[in-house]
C-alpha cells in the first residue's frame, strides 16, 4: 500500500511540516482539525460550540474535496483542553452524525500547543 498526499485545491499547504490529508489504500488520514479557516491560515477565536462547529466544517471540506464525506468516517479523536465543555462539544458534534450511525470515538483531555484552541479533531474516512 502506497502513501499519497492529497493535495486540497483552495487551500494552501500548511507552513508547519504536516499535510492535512493522507491516502493510503482507500483510507483518508486527516491532521487534526481545530477552530481555522484553511483558506488563509487563520485561527479563530470562540467557545467550545464555535470551534466544535469550525473543526467539523473543514473536516467536511477536507474529505469531500478529497472524494469522501462525513458519513464515511470510521473513527474520531477528539482533544479538548477542558474536559468539563463534553456536553457542549457533543450537542454540535451530535448534528454531524446520523443517529446510530456514528464512527467509533475516543474523547482525550489535552491542552493543544496552539494558543486560545480548545480542540482538535482527528477522523479516519474511507474513500
Amino acid at each position: 500500500m502506497k502513501k499519497e498526499i492529497i493535495k486540497i485545491k483552495g487551500i494552501t499547504n500548511p507552513s508547519d511540516p504536516f499535510n492535512h490529508v493522507i491516502k493510503a489504500g482507500n483510507l483518508l488520514f486527516l491532521s487534526s482539525q481545530l477552530s481555522a479557516d484553511l483558506k488563509k491560515q487563520k485561527i479563530l477565536n470562540g467557545n467550545i460550540r464555535e470551534q466544535t462547529k469550525q473543526a467539523l466544517e473543514n473536516i467536511k471540506f477536507l474529505l469531500e474535496s478529497s472524494g469522501s464525506s462525513m458519513e464515511n468516517i470510521v473513527k474520531v479523536k477528539i482533544y479538548m483542553r477542558n474536559i468539563n465543555d463534553f456536553d457542549e462539544m457533543n450537542k454540535i458534534y451530535s448534528k454531524y452524525f446520523e443517529k446510530g450511525q456514528e464512527p467509533a470515538r475516543v474523547t482525550i483531555q489535552a491542552v493543544s500547543p496552539i494558543k486560545n484552541i480548545d480542540i482538535e479533531i482527528e477522523v479516519i474516512a474511507v474513500l
